[in-house]
């Protein structure tokens, strides 16, 4: 944390400058600087040559006949044009036909990457001509296999075939807090991110959603977790890259392995940076939904408003600017707003408890009555028509720094946090001396 200036919030590709009030009183609570790994191709070499309970990646391919790597979809900034091509040619030279070989990008329900979205996504135009590169479609039932459902709650397992028939299995993902599951990366990239429709519905019930354990930063007892490692355990021999990166979207941390312990060495890597105890809470929070690519849509933004809530005071007021550059989200996220706004909190929340399986992301919807509940949200975008904004449900604001100037002054408080990365700083509430 800091109290000096110059103050600023990730925006689009960008940065949102704010002018504070005369007589505010500021807080930045922002990631503990971690040191970048300068020579990135020499630490991922590394991470393969010494894994984490596996052997080596150049032992791994051997004898085997096919092999399919998960990649993030284009919501998460994967520094994949750093380890694909490496992973690749360890592959082919370990006697994987290249024609055997799928790059699959884990969309989990959101949609498709493609075209120059999936040059950038994919980083490495050698990748995109050597092997197959696909996106993974829930819906599409004939794509799975079932694998019948987990032991501790019955969640059907449904896994994309391409992964789940392949020799070699190998997710690579990021690892950054995440408002449900604990953590991204490892585990989460296999269910939701190429599971059947099925089973991430069934994550995003009431049931998961609303238990006080899916929260960030958590996986002890939470339920999300809990079912994830039962997936990938079903599934059988996966393997993981793991990544963690800095404000600069450098590369801090790379952890290879197998999917579990590999995932919980950059899980161990990460936490005390990410997590930031904060003394106080706040009448007044300002905070961003990350920028490019997180801000692309309204359905990412509401990670952004969850992430702060901890620091919130009761009735205080969270500002959030988010570019939205892409609009609201998808169809059935447009109607699960229209009805949240249509209905209200309360009535729209009931709506959902009874569900064994949930509509399609409706959850993300389910998640903003988290903020909602504790103070006013405010919206500072440039991306939505006004209808999309009539169904954010929450208040827009034409200006960031207005809206702060309004918000000190209504709560007669001159104290403001400013969170500049989002949903990837988790602001702790702890009194001093606890």
């Amino acid at each position: 944390m800091k109290h000096g200036g110059p103050f600023e919030l990730a925006f689009g590709r960008g940065l949102l400058k704010l002018a504070l009030p005369q007589g505010a009183e500021p807080t930045v609570i922002r990631k503990a600087l971690l040191p970048k790994l300068f020579d990135a191709s020499s630490a991922i070499a590394s991470a393969f040559a010494n894994p984490i309970g596996s052997e080596p990646l150049a032992r791994l391919v051997v004898g085997r006949r096919s092999a399919c790597i998960l990649i993030c979809d284009i919501t998460r900034p994967v520094p994949n044009r750093l380890f694909l091509r490496v992973m690749i040619e360890t592959m082919i030279k370990g006697g994987i036909p290249a024609d055997r070989i799928d790059v699959l990008v884990a969309t989990g329900l959101h949609r498709p990457n493609e075209g120059v979205e999936l040059e950038e996504l994919v980083g490495d135009p050698w990748v995109l001509k050597t092997v197959r590169v696909t996106n993974h479609f829930a819906r599409n039932e004939h794509d799975h296999v079932d694998l019948g459902h987990t032991q501790t709650r019955g969640t059907p397992i449904r896994i994309n075939r391409l992964f789940a028939d392949a020799d070699l299995r190998i997710a690579t993902g990021l690892v950054e807090p995440h408002f449900m599951a604990g953590w991204s990366g490892g585990r989460k990239v296999v269910a939701p991110g190429v599971a059947g429709h099925e089973t991430i519905r069934t994550f995003h019930s009431a049931r998961f959603m609303e238990d006080p354990l899916s929260v960030q930063c958590n996986l002890v007892g939470n339920p999300l977790h809990e079912e994830q490692l039962q997936i990938v355990r079903k599934v059988g021999e996966i393997y993981a890259l793991n990544t963690v990166l800095d404000e600069d979207r450098d590369l801090v941390c790379v952890t290879f392995g197998e999917i579990i312990a590999s995932h919980l060495a950059a899980v161990d890597f990460i936490a005390d940076t990410t997590m930031i105890d904060v003394p106080r809470r706040f009448k007044t929070v300002v905070t961003s939904s990350a920028g490019y690519p997180l801000d692309k849509t309204y359905y990412q933004t509401i990670k952004g408003m969850v992430t702060p809530i901890d620091i919130l005071d009761p009735g205080g007021t969270l500002i959030i600017a988010s570019e939205c550059s892409e609009g609201l989200g998808s169809h059935e996220f447009r109607q699960a707003q229209a009805r949240l706004v249509e209905m209200g909190p309360e009535p729209f929340l009931a709506t959902l408890t009874a569900k064994t399986l949930a509509d399609i992301d409706e959850w993300q919807t389910e998640m903003q009555l988290k903020p909602m509940r504790v103070g006013k949200i405010q919206l500072y975008t440039t991306g939505l028509d006004r209808e999309e904004r009539r169904i954010t449900g929450v208040e827009l604001v034409p200006s960031v720094n207005d809206a702060i100037a309004a918000s000190l002054e209504r709560h007669g408080d001159p104290a403001v946090a400013i969170i500049p990365e989002g949903p990837y700083v988790i602001p702790i509430y702890r009194r001093a001396g606890l």
